[in-house]
């Protein structure tokens, strides 16, 4: 694990999305069954809201879940759900912490288990879903900033 002991003490954040994309059958099928548009609700029920409480839980465990990452106080978590175009869903995890290193980690498995989440949440309906794309969109804090402009999408 990487010594952190000499690094100062700043304001951090870090964002990252994910994209789910169904074929257009299952989208279809999705938006008939959903009582309104800002939720999807599948075989195993709300997506979105399920979806949602996986991301933090992940963001929360990073350190458990990745060997080398360190356990951070997290300040805020915020995990946004929302359809794009007539087949895809896009997750942003937003991550923000005060501590000598940054939270790029947490916000990459927030998006990353709340994309596959919505997979669970709807692979009775076809196995033809796709993730793809996790990627860091920003990072602010630290010696380093970054935001990325490019969505693969």
């Amino acid at each position: 694990m990487v010594d952190v002991g000499e690094k100062g003490v700043t304001r951090r954040s870090a964002s990252a999305r994910a994209v789910v994309d169904f074929p257009s059958e299952v989208m279809v099928q999705l938006k008939a069954s959903s009582a309104q548009g800002t939720e999807l609700v599948g075989p195993k029920g709300p997506i979105f809201a399920t979806a949602v409480v996986a991301g933090i839980q992940a963001a929360k465990r990073t350190w458990e879940l990745i060997p080398l990452c360190h356990p951070l106080p997290l300040e805020g978590i915020d995990v946004v759900c929302r359809l794009v175009g007539n087949h895809e869903v896009e997750v942003v995890c937003t991550v923000k912490t005060t501590h000598k290193t940054g939270v790029e980690m947490e916000a990459l498995t927030g998006a990353a288990v709340a994309a596959l989440t919505i997979y669970d949440m709807t692979k009775a309906l076809s196995h033809a879903i796709v993730l793809r794309s996790v990627e860091l969109v920003t990072k602010t804090g630290g010696k380093s900033e970054f935001g990325n402009t490019h969505h693969g999408t």
